[in-house]
Formats: structure tokens, C-alpha cells, sequence
């Protein structure tokens, strides 16, 4: 993995646990809205913290679509789970939440179920019969990118000749 890429993963886990802690502390500021007013979810978007926090959380997305277009999910996610200690340090210290034993442990647990996936490969490699473009053939199996080749590996798994033009 390049530096870009380490970059992204950063930002998702960066932005993901200050758009969460941003929402938070607005919402807390706020206090409880209902649905079944809208007025009060207008307001609520419209506290500066929450509003920031909603952008975070749209650039965690981004970053989050990012990594997912050259990563497989059970690569990205785990990697993400690390916003996890991140919002719990953020939560403890700068909200003044109670963080309990149990829950640190929990984070502990994470922690190291990322460093087992981060050994892993970031990416599934597919092994592909014959990219598309390529002319098919008999020995090659399907898909391929026309409707004859298709035929033809199809008669030739079935025992017809493989001569046979469609």
C-alpha cells in the first residue's frame, strides 16, 4: 500500500470520530429533538457544532467510498474501527464522558483484531479465465465478451464439436 492509501484509511478514521464527537457535543447542546417536529431538526442542523459535524461525517463518507473502491470491506472496516479508540480518548477527555473498565477492555479487543486484519491482504485477488476483449474460444470458459464464444465453450463442456458455427 502507497502513502495515498494510508492517507484515506487515516482520514476515515479521523473523520469519523471528530464528526461523531462534533455531533455529539452539539446534540448535547440542543438536547432532545422528535421527528414529529421538524422545526426542532432544523434547529438542531443549524447549532454549529452539529453542522460541522455533519460535514466530518460527509467527508468520512467520501474517504469511506474511497477506500472501498480499491479495498475489501473486511480490510476497510476493521481498519476503520480504530476511530473507536480514537472517539473513546476524544469521549474521555475532551467531553468528559465516563468511559468504563469494560469498555476500554472492548476497545483493547478491537485494537488487536485490527493489527490481525492489517497483516492481511487489502485486496481479494480474482483469478479471471480471460479478460474482456480478448477473443473467446473453445478451451477458454465463460464469460467471455461474445454470445458465439459462449456457444462454443458451452458445446464443448456438452461433447458437440467445436467447430460448430452459430
Amino acid at each position: 500500500m502507497n502513502i495515498r492509501k494510508y492517507l484515506v484509511l487515516a482520514g476515515v478514521t479521523v473523520f469519523a470520530a471528530a464528526g461523531d464527537s462534533m455531533l455529539s457535543h452539539g446534540m448535547k447542546q440542543t438536547g432532545s429533538i422528535s421527528l414529529n417536529h421538524l422545526q426542532g431538526v432544523i434547529f438542531a442542523i443549524l447549532n454549529p457544532w452539529v453542522g460541522v459535524g455533519i460535514l466530518l461525517l460527509l467527508a468520512f463518507f467520501a474517504t469511506y467510498m474511497t477506500a472501498l473502491s480499491w479495498a475489501d470491506l473486511t480490510y476497510v472496516l476493521p481498519a476503520t474501527s480504530l476511530g473507536y479508540v480514537l472517539l473513546a480518548l476524544v469521549a474521555r477527555f475532551l467531553l468528559h464522558e465516563h468511559v468504563s473498565p469494560l469498555r476500554w477492555l472492548g476497545i483493547a479487543l478491537i485494537t488487536g483484531g485490527v493489527g490481525f486484519v492489517a497483516g492481511g491482504p487489502a485486496l481479494t485477488e480474482h483469478h479471471h479465465a480471460k479478460p474482456v476483449g480478448e477473443p473467446c474460444g473453445v478451451a477458454t470458459s465463460p464469460p467471455c465478451d461474445s454470445a458465439q464464444g459462449m456457444l462454443l465453450a458451452k458445446d464443448a463442456r456438452n461433447g458437440a464439436p467445436s467447430g460448430v458455427d452459430v
